[in-house]
């Protein structure tokens, strides 16, 4: 394939569907000899669309989070390239890019039977997936932007595939039948179970989150419903104590979910500690639905687990008449 220098020869694609993915696009190759990607123009306007497209792939269902972005003002430079950006963003597979299992025992990235001996081994949502692209926004046509995929295949380091259907450490008895839980699926479950919501419900909601993966039927609704009856009995039963010490069970934890924790200050002489604790999901859900709605404040989360008690900052969803919740 011919390798294209300038995006003035890239045709731009607009294609028709609601929702599109890499493959309703043809890609050049756009660079130089010794260093080149993938590349395509599309609206600045669908590139939402390319997203969720992308998220939907049935070999390898994810999610894309922004690993890096940056932004320029228009009218900043004087002199710049045709493939110069306005905005620019890392799109990244949550998936990755760290492999917290390196090393360590391998988990199945779709088990459905919750692992409560063994929580040293990787979680679902750090597999190494090496899948990224480039979102630039293109200063001398803003209305445009520039897709430069650099890696389009979920792999990890080694080539292999790491996560979805096609992982090969999935493969065991009933992993042809047994539907796939993503992350998200599972802190969505998890966070109305802690808020308390009645379990005809969450069954309900996660069973509508199983039906974009595979199609429900009774064996499906009937694993779903063990699946939220037992992480209820597992959250209920749970002390979240790491340590005999508190403050040596806070800094574990900490250690241990570095992605969910935006603020965290250790306890000294004269300040209590401060931890916030958001999952993405949460942070997903707060941006969608969070814009002008209510905000209350509970201090009973957790009060008999723990010494202190961790307030939880409750954001009622005004659009959705639900709410999600967000640890502080």
């Amino acid at each position: 394939m011919d390798i294209v220098e300038s995006i003035q020869d890239l045709p731009v694609q607009d294609p028709p569907a609601e929702e599109f993915s890499s493959a309703d696009l043809t890609w050049t190759k756009f660079g130089s000899s010794e260093n080149h990607d993938d590349a395509a123009l599309i609206p600045y306007d669908r590139v939402d669309e390319f997203i969720i497209g992308e998220c939907s792939n049935l070999e390898c269902p994810t999610r894309f989070h922004i690993e890096r972005g940056r932004k320029r003002k228009k009218g900043c430079l004087k002199e710049y390239a045709d493939d110069e950006y306005l905005e620019y963003k890392l799109y990244w597979c949550s998936f990755g890019p760290e492999n917290y299992g390196e090393g360590g025992g391998i988990l199945p990235s779709r088990r459905y039977r919750l692992n409560t001996r063994n929580r040293a081994a990787r979680p679902q949502s750090m597999r190494g997936c090496t899948c990224n692209f480039v979102v630039k926004r293109l200063y001398a046509r803003p209305s445009l932007a520039l897709l430069i995929y650099h890696q389009r295949r979920h792999v990890n380091k080694s080539g292999f595939v790491c996560h979805g259907p096609l992982d090969g450490d999935a493969i065991g008895p009933g992993a042809k039948t047994v539907p796939y839980i993503c992350n998200e699926i599972q802190q969505q479950t998890m966070s109305m179970i802690y808020l308390g919501v009645p379990e005809e419900n969450i069954l309900e909601k996660h069973i509508e989150g199983i039906e974009r993966y595979c199609a429900s039927n009774a064996k499906v609704n009937s694993l779903a419903s063990q699946y939220v009856h037992k992480l209820g009995m597992i959250i209920q039963r749970s002390t979240h104590e790491l340590d005999l010490d508190d403050q040596a069970s806070i800094r574990m934890w900490v250690e241990r979910n570095k992605k969910s924790i935006f603020i965290h200050q250790d306890t000294s002489e004269t300040d209590p500690f401060i931890l916030g604790i958001q999952t993405e999901w949460q942070l997903q859900q707060l941006i969608r639905f969070g814009h002008r709605s209510l905000i209350a404040i509970d201090s009973t989360f957790g009060i008999k687990r723990l010494k202190d008690p961790l307030p939880e900052v409750i954001v009622i969803m005004n659009k959705s008449n639900s709410c999600v919740s967000i640890l502080v």
